[in-house]
């Protein structure tokens, strides 16, 4: 085929401010700048949180694979966070950090390294660049004296944003009035309602673990001061692409954006947020919630659902991401114990067919080439499968549609093996599901509660296998029996070979 049969697929992707779908235009040619809001580290992270990181990396993997240079930034917040989102409650840091005993800084360095462990497991890329909130608070003091004149007014409590001083407000939530914004506390001496802290004092009579001197007195900065000035810092104003969970489209957002336009020094002009420099990103991108409904899924519950769990219950982590990548970002995916049992099993029969190409291509490389390399090179047969693939995933991460390729790819006959792995580690480079390295071995996860190891496992099995050859059915039922009870699940005849499986007793 000629070079102009294979054009890559521009890359379109959904801009929540203005609710289309826009073709990605780089503010810098060949450069992608993408900041990611991140975890508030008080606590573990359950897996709804998770949810948006998948995404978040789901749209960094396509950008690579569309051939940008990727500069992601994620934040971590270890201050200034309330635990009611907005401008009264307690800081989720110090109230942590009161309950355990602990200080604020052993609180925050923990659950921190929990959360990157969680985005380990789940094969999230490291950013380029981990901004913790703590580290850039002179800069935020800086920013907020530079606004405070024209946009700010002081009360006893702290320096206050007056949203009526820019255009359009509220807009990313579709929330233009006092009564849209339900979640915001009234803070006495508040202009509007939804105006919201850029400085919280500390109370009189009280000590944080986590203050600072202010011209405005000794505190913390406001939790979405905090992610304007790092991203500023990091990417400059503007950059390409804001990410988030949509809980953060409501409040957090649109305080960012409000601030954004203050920073630059900006008049607010009505019907011009989506322009790049009003907003301080060309696109903002939210990720859809993970709903479950077998159980309480709020931390608040103090027994949630985190990636531990689903460890501990025998899944491996990227039967999670897979089962992610099964719904289309912006849509709400619902979890049960069933969906992610059929993600795995999904995922099993992926890696089974990479492993069984894997064997018959041993002695030969591969490796994942750019795209023209492919598009040039590829056998005919394949080609398709690549063309589909980049228009599934340049359709705004339609993930949905592009894993059957993956599986198609996979099982396609009469094309050289080399060349197969060769198209499933391009596409292997958008999804993340580690397929040219994971084994089958791999993804048998150890319950927690489980009372028999894999090696002793196999063990009997061999002695079953030995007895139901030999004819001797009584003691093979009875090694089964013995299997059962101990919760090992003896699959004869499985189609996926996968011979047994651990339960939960």
């Amino acid at each position: 085929m000629s070079d102009d049969q294979h054009i890559p697929a521009p890359l379109r992707l959904f801009n929540s401010l203005t609710r289309m779908i826009e073709a990605f235009a780089p503010i810098e040619p060949g450069e992608a700048r993408v900041y990611t809001c991140g975890p508030t580290v008080y606590n573990y992270q359950h897996i709804g949180n998770m949810r948006a990181y998948v995404f978040a990396d789901t749209l960094g993997r396509t950008l690579s694979f569309k051939g940008y240079a990727l500069r992601h930034v994620i934040n971590i917040t270890d201050v200034g966070h309330l635990t009611s989102d907005a401008d009264a409650g307690d800081d989720k840091m110090e109230k942590a950090a009161a309950a355990k005993g602990q200080s604020a800084w052993d609180i925050a360095a923990f659950y921190t390294q929990e959360f990157k462990r969680d985005i380990a497991w789940l094969n999230v890329r490291a950013p380029a660049r981990w901004t913790v909130a703590t580290d850039y608070v002179s800069q935020m003091i800086d920013a907020a004296t530079a606004i405070a004149v024209d946009y700010c007014y002081e009360l006893p409590s702290g320096l206050y944003f007056d949203t009526s001083k820019v255009a359009d407000y509220g807009r990313l939530a579709r929330t233009t009035t006092d009564d849209g914004e339900s979640r915001i506390e009234a803070v006495e001496g508040k202009r509007h309602a939804a105006d919201f802290a850029i400085w919280r004092n500390t109370p009189p009579g009280e000590t944080r673990q986590m203050e600072w001197d202010s011209p405005w007195g000794r505190g913390a900065p406001g939790w979405h001061l905090e992610c304007s000035v790092m991203s500023r810092a990091e990417l400059g104003l503007p950059f390409d692409i804001h990410t988030g969970g949509i809980d953060h489209r409501e409040i957090h957002h649109p305080n960012e954006i409000a601030q954004n336009q203050a920073i630059q020094g900006l008049p607010g002009v009505h019907g011009a947020l989506d322009c790049a420099e009003h907003s301080g990103a060309r696109l903002w991108m939210h990720n859809n919630f993970l709903i479950d409904r077998g159980s309480k899924m709020s931390k608040s519950s103090g027994d949630f659902l985190r990636l531990q769990l689903l460890v501990d219950r025998g899944y491996h982590p990227l039967a999670y991401r897979l089962l992610c990548l099964q719904a289309h970002y912006r849509s709400e995916l619902e979890f049960s114990w069933d969906n992610l049992a059929g993600a795995l099993t999904r995922l099993k029969r992926l890696v089974m067919g990479v492993e069984g190409l894997k064997a018959r291509a041993e002695g030969v490389t591969w490796q994942s080439p750019r795209l023209d390399y492919l598009r040039a090179n590829l056998h005919p047969k394949l080609v398709p499968l690549l063309e589909q693939f980049d228009a599934a995933i340049a359709d705004d991460l339609m993930t949905p549609r592009a894993l059957p390729l993956l599986e198609e790819a996979t099982a396609m006959k009469k094309v050289p093996v080399d060349e197969k792995l060769c198209l499933i580690a391009a596409f292997d480079q958008a999804l993340g599901l580690n397929l040219l390295t994971l084994s089958r071995a791999d993804l048998r996860v150890q319950p927690k509660d489980a009372q028999i190891t894999p090696e002793e496992i196999e063990a009997e099995l061999e002695r079953r296998t030995a007895a139901r050859a030999e004819k001797d059915f009584a003691l093979s039922d009875e090694i089964r029996d013995a299997l059962i009870a101990r919760g090992v699940e003896v699959m004869d005849g499985d189609p996926l070979r996968w011979d047994w499986r651990l339960t939960l007793g």
